[in-house]
């Protein structure tokens, strides 16, 4: 179904894979294992245990290369990759996602721009699946994979037959949080339900939370705390939010160049601090 030898197609409820990305309506495309669970719980959320809400997670990369230590720093490169691909499929199942991709390249060749392969296989994966909204790394994020698997997404969208774009393309938080966005261009995601299943989702990575990194306190933590800090000065509304950046327009105006893109909101952010500076510097009271 894609290029590389070592792509699959899980389907947790046992469905033909054909049907299981049909019926996708929220569709993930994540750079690493684990990323899925972090950024787009939203979409997790909204399908749990629906009839008529689906959501497919896509891991792009192999899974080679990730840290190890404890237990797992004599795990050879090889037996990792297999480690994390066992974990991404427990997190589908655990999730009851309706299929889980995974596409198996190498992050050299994700970062590597004019990937015909991965463009052409994104491609085959959007057509197949047809969202009504995708999740996928935010322009700001501050881990090169990431942002270098948006732009092959977004040269493979660019491409794409109208009938088969999503309604939506939300950028996610991951290695660096949205608090900075303008609230009023922040895609808040109400994501306060079902907070045993959130920390299972990421409890599941053993290799990488055992190794070194708390993924799940941190994931929560930062959930909850984006419902607090939300708003100054109301109380809170919800016990978790998620914040994505709507990058739509780049799907809707191919000619819209990405990085002036995300500086417009840099720019907006930069404004609104000099703004409040400025007016209580000079406020009488």
């Amino acid at each position: 179904m894609f290029t590389r030898p070592n792509s699959e197609v899980y389907v947790p409820d046992g469905s033909e894979p054909a049907e299981a990305l049909a019926r996708t309506t929220h569709l993930c495309v994540a750079a690493h294992q684990d990323d899925i669970e972090i950024m787009a719980v939203d979409g997790i959320l909204r399908a749990y245990e629906q009839t008529d809400v689906h959501f497919t997670g896509c891991v792009v990369t192999d899974g080679h290369g990730s840290p190890r230590t404890g237990e797992f720093a004599q795990v050879s490169d090889d037996e990792m990759a297999k480690i994390r691909l066992e974990e991404q499929r427990e997190a589908a199942r655990i999730g009851k996602y309706s299929a889980q991709v995974a596409l198996g390249y190498p992050s050299s060749e994700v970062k590597q721009a004019g990937n015909q392969n991965l463009k052409e296989d994104l491609k085959h994966l959007l057509r197949a699946t047809r969202p009504q909204v995708l999740y996928t790394h935010n322009l700001a994020d501050k881990h090169n994979t990431h942002v270098g698997l948006l732009l092959r997404l977004l040269e493979a969208l660019r491409e794409l037959e109208p009938e088969n774009l999503p309604g939506q393309v939300i950028g996610c938080e991951v290695w660096r949080n949205l608090d900075w966005l303008p609230d009023e261009k922040k895609v808040v995601m109400d994501v306060s339900a079902h907070k045993g299943l959130q920390a299972a989702l990421v409890d599941v990575f053993v290799s990488q939370v055992q190794g070194g990194k708390n993924y799940t306190d941190a994931v929560l933590g930062r959930r909850a705390a984006n419902a607090t800090f939300f708003a100054s000065h109301s109380t809170d509304q919800a016990t978790g939010l998620s914040f994505g950046m709507d990058m739509t327009a780049l799907i809707k105006d191919v000619t819209l160049d990405p990085l002036e893109f995300v500086l417009g909101f840099l720019g907006e952010f930069r404004e609104s601090v000099i703004g409040t500076i400025e007016e209580m510097r000079t406020k009488i009271v």
